[in-house]
């Protein structure tokens, strides 16, 4: 302990100086492959500086066109743009009455979003567990914790792959249960021929910096029930019945609040990053595809390590690639692949496991052991269109080179 705290201290000194440790000095000398890189091209940014040519920045007629052409990507009625999935998520729960005395069924892996939206709601979480070979909601565990409190189940399409929607329709849609799905993955999933939004009340997605489609911060929720959408609407803007598009670019109109709403619209400056990526959304996802293939072709009989199963029938959107190592050596797994200059992250731990959750709902170790088991395991893999054929050999050779540890 004591020779751990002077080797801090030293490091702290060095790092004061402007010195490097022997590893930081290694590390340096690595060229790196990023975790993430965006993909946004010269139209993306020519329309930003079209629109901060313009009188009107926040939420109007570039928000309006993103929406329009995001929600006949999705084949949906409606598109509401907003500041990130997670108020997405929150709206559709305030759209929806949910609150105080009601239960929301969210798995066990996910981002810590996806629970805390329903705290927020003054909703009581209960959480499931995930299926072992795809990390996504168990519909059998959701029937089974069912209650009469139980509102709504938020499905997350992790990774980019979508949960059983058609079995999570059948088993809510009679029961009056709302489906509020957390499509941040990608709106470029489909699976049994159903796409995000078809048959859940809501479908909310990020375009978050890493995301596939990104805008650095922004996100959308769809919805094919136009008296949703329009509370919706109302609901990310303060509950006022015209926004400031409606009062000022005509004559000028007085507005109501007719609900208690929030802040939460996206503006025009940041739409702009959005609109042209939509053009490109195939395409990127076919890149991303092509990249994950080469990765698990790599790595299927590589022992110790595993992955998500791509479901017969389903077209993930491929926003994360995930291997799953020993537990007892991913945490050493991360730091060899950093040293080795590839760029990794956690996608997720078990949420029930943190320490908010722990004290909150009470769960202890072996509450949901597959969540357990894969947030134990997960080390996410760099992904992105940009990402080259020797990048994409340089991370299977060090996954290769430090999986010989545990062999």
């Amino acid at each position: 302990m004591v020779r751990s705290f002077s080797n801090a201290i030293a490091r702290a000194a060095r790092s004061a100086k402007g010195q490097r440790t022997p590893r930081e000095e290694r590390m340096s000398s690595i060229e790196k492959v990023e975790f993430y890189r965006h993909a946004l091209q010269e139209a993306d940014v020519e329309e930003v500086r079209r629109v901060l040519g313009t009188l009107f920045l926040t939420t109007g007629p570039v928000t309006k066109r993103f929406e329009e052409k995001f929600a006949a990507y999705l084949g949906r009625s409606h598109a509401v743009g907003t500041t990130s999935c997670t108020a997405s998520l929150f709206l559709s729960l305030a759209a929806l009455g949910i609150g105080p005395g009601d239960e929301v069924i969210v798995p066990a892996q996910t981002f810590i979003a996806s629970a805390n939206v329903i705290v927020h709601a003054g909703a009581t979480p209960v959480l499931v567990d995930v299926e072992p070979d795809t990390a996504l909601i168990d519909p059998a565990r959701v029937a089974a914790a069912i209650t009469p409190r139980t509102k709504a189940v938020i499905p997350v399409h992790l990774y980019g792959q979508m949960a059983d929607m058609r079995a999570l329709h059948d088993l809510c849609a009679p029961r009056g249960i709302a489906l509020i799905e957390d499509a941040a993955h990608g709106p470029e999933a489909r699976r049994d021929g159903v796409a995000p939004g078809e048959l859940g009340t809501t479908a909310s997605f990020s375009f978050y910096a890493t995301k596939t489609l990104t805008c650095g911060e922004g996100g959308a929720v769809a919805t094919d029930d136009p008296a949703l959408d329009e509370r919706l609407r109302k609901l990310r803007s303060h509950g006022m019945s015209k926004n400031a598009a409606d009062r000022y670019t005509a004559r000028y109109q007085h507005w109501d609040m007719e609900l208690l709403g929030y802040k939460a619209n996206l503006p025009d400056v940041l739409a702009a990053l959005l609109v042209h990526q939509i053009d490109r959304i195939d395409a990127q996802r076919d890149r991303r595809e092509a990249i994950c293939q080469r990765y698990e072709a790599a790595f299927a009989e590589l022992p110790g390590v595993d992955y998500p199963k791509i479901v017969e029938g389903s077209r993930s959107a491929r926003h994360l690639f995930t291997i799953w190592v020993p537990a007892d050596h991913r945490d050493e797994a991360l730091v060899d692949l950093q040293e080795r200059g590839i760029g990794v992250a956690v996608n997720y731990r078990a949420i029930h496991l943190l320490t908010y959750y722990r004290d909150l709902l009470g769960f202890e170790r072996g509450a949901f052991p597959n969540a357990e088991s894969i947030g134990d395991r997960t080390i996410s893999l760099p992904l992105y269109p940009g990402l080259t054929d020797p990048e994409v050999d340089r991370v299977i050779e060090a996954v290769r080179a430090v999986s010989e540890r545990w062999r």
